[in-house]
């Protein structure tokens, strides 16, 4: 049983066969997929799957807090699995490329600028758009 898979039957979501495939995809999944390119693959495994059932899956791991979703400017929702480490992205405006990074720098000015201003951190989400310097 893959990662997703896993925290869905944790979470005591019924998992039927195509659930499952889902649930596979998103966990083999080292991009941030939206659900057409979901759809894609879950249907490459299980000709069966109707992009229907992969809308319905996604929004219902999303509301789980297992998948988290994000608008990188593009028009589409893309996905990846929501993990208790934090991690920001730099998204390339030429290719649609997603890089996850972490900068403890960029953490720490964070917290020091909600301090300053009278506030707690709880949470936030830092995502930089690019595109590549031309050599």
């Amino acid at each position: 049983m893959d990662r997703i898979e896993s925290l869905c039957v944790e979470k005591g979501m019924r998992m039927t066969e195509q659930r499952r495939v889902i649930a596979r995809v998103l966990s083999a999944a080292h991009d941030h997929p939206d659900v057409e390119e979901l759809y894609r693959r879950a249907h490459e495994v299980d000709p069966h799957i109707s992009i229907a059932t992969v809308y319905r899956t996604v929004r219902l791991f999303e509301e789980a807090g297992i998948i988290a979703r994000h608008d990188f400017r593009d028009g589409r929702s893309r996905y990846e699995e929501a993990t208790e480490v934090h991690h920001d992205h730099l998204i390339d405006m030429k290719s649609g490329k997603v890089i996850e990074f972490v900068d403890e720098e960029i953490e720490a000015l964070q917290e020091a600028i909600a301090r300053k201003l009278g506030y707690k951190l709880v949470d936030h989400r830092l995502e930089l758009y690019g595109v590549p310097i031309e050599e």
